[in-house]
């Protein structure tokens, strides 16, 4: 009789002790915090922001990193001799190259030449390695023909964020977010607002509110350039926009495996230099800067709060900080790049500072 064994006992061991390893991280980690972002109370409408910059690498996609570490694991994909790729244009590979490092493991960022110094300089602390691509829509196949060349292992988060976190629970962020509004005055939220990277955070919380059987709603926010919201729109899930996002972690030129269109109620498509805008207002009545993504959820979400205002409407909103401004202090904080960029902030402004004051937007 011939025996075929594929994993020695010894990779069988290494598996395990990474597992327990990723584990032991969460399980250090406390919860991030749900902040009550002011408006009138007599509005009637609360807003809450998710705080995810405060995970040890800074941003929302410490949780996705953790689950597709996990995911690769229990899967067979990652060893103890696997070099880690991903594409990713900031976040992701930060929190990856951590969980790599952990490991033992090499780890590469394959992402766009555009991404701001800031991150590669935190990808590069973590132990990772970037490997710079002129055309963002180029990153993925690039990444995938790296890590054929190197037998090495494609993460892809753009395929498995949605599959890789369990939706029914399990300190995802859903189940988090409603604990944390369990003592709240509107304690299940009208809408959840989220921006699409992957698609992996719509699809979870939009999986768990209707297996929690919750009334809550999932709105989509989504930059320029992105094909989410024409795909949305359209119905023409095969449409290429052919150009990268220049809000850094959200919008892509393609529509990824992971966005799951039937989970999501609205989306709503927001102007960069609107989220830019609704990112420094949110700064400045939070007293800390928030990244440019966060920015496009705030925007999405005072539109939701103006129109529940306009129809009698009350409740509450939540949305997610995913990271830390001092990320983008040479970019989306630089007056002197948003000028170069050609982004006009002051009618967006205008529209902030009004609806803030009065509860009222176009």
């Amino acid at each position: 009789m011939e025996l075929v064994e594929r994993c020695s006992d010894g990779d069988r061991a290494w598996v395990t002790a990474a597992v327990a390893a990723v584990e032991a991280d969460a399980n250090r980690s406390a919860d991030t915090h749900l902040l009550s972002f002011p408006l009138p109370r007599e509005w009637g409408v609360d807003l809450y922001l998710k705080d995810e910059s405060v995970h040890p690498t800074g941003s929302l996609k410490h949780r996705l990193a953790r689950s597709l570490f996990l995911y690769a694991l229990c899967n067979g994909w990652i060893g103890p001799r696997t070099t880690v790729v991903e594409a990713s244009s900031g976040s992701t590979a930060v929190s990856e190259a951590y969980f790599a490092r952990m490991l033992g493991l090499p780890f590469i960022a394959v992402m766009p030449a555009s991404t701001s110094a800031e991150k590669i300089a935190l990808i590069e602390f973590q132990g990772g390695k970037c490997h710079l691509v002129a055309d963002p829509p180029a990153v993925v196949a690039t990444a995938r023909r790296l890590a054929d060349d190197l037998d090495g292992h494609f993460m892809d988060q753009f395929t498995y964020a949605e599959r890789a976190t369990d939706w029914r629970g399990n300190n995802n962020i859903a189940e988090s977010i409603f604990a944390q509004m369990a003592l709240e005055r509107h304690p299940v939220p009208a809408w959840i607002v989220v921006g699409a990277g992957t698609g992996g955070t719509s699809a979870t919380i939009g999986r768990y509110v209707r297996y929690q059987r919750h009334a809550t709603k999932v709105c989509v926010v989504d930059p320029e350039n992105s094909a989410f919201y024409p795909a949305y729109s359209s119905g023409d899930w095969t449409l290429r926009t052919g150009l990268g996002s220049r809000i850094e972690g959200i919008g892509r030129p393609l529509v990824e495996p992971s966005f799951q269109p039937q989970v999501v109620d609205r989306m709503i498509q927001v102007p960069d230099a609107a989220s830019l805008a609704a990112m420094r207002a949110g700064s400045a009545v939070l007293g800390r800067r928030v990244g440019g993504s966060t920015g496009t959820n705030l925007w999405g979400a005072f539109a939701l709060i103006a129109e529940m205002r306009r129809t009698g409407v009350r409740g509450s909103v939540v949305t997610l900080l995913c990271d830390a401004g001092e990320r983008y202090a040479d970019t989306y904080y630089s007056d002197a790049w948003v000028a170069a960029a050609g982004l006009d902030l002051a009618p967006h402004r205008a529209v902030i500072d009004r609806f803030l004051t009065t509860g009222v937007w176009p």
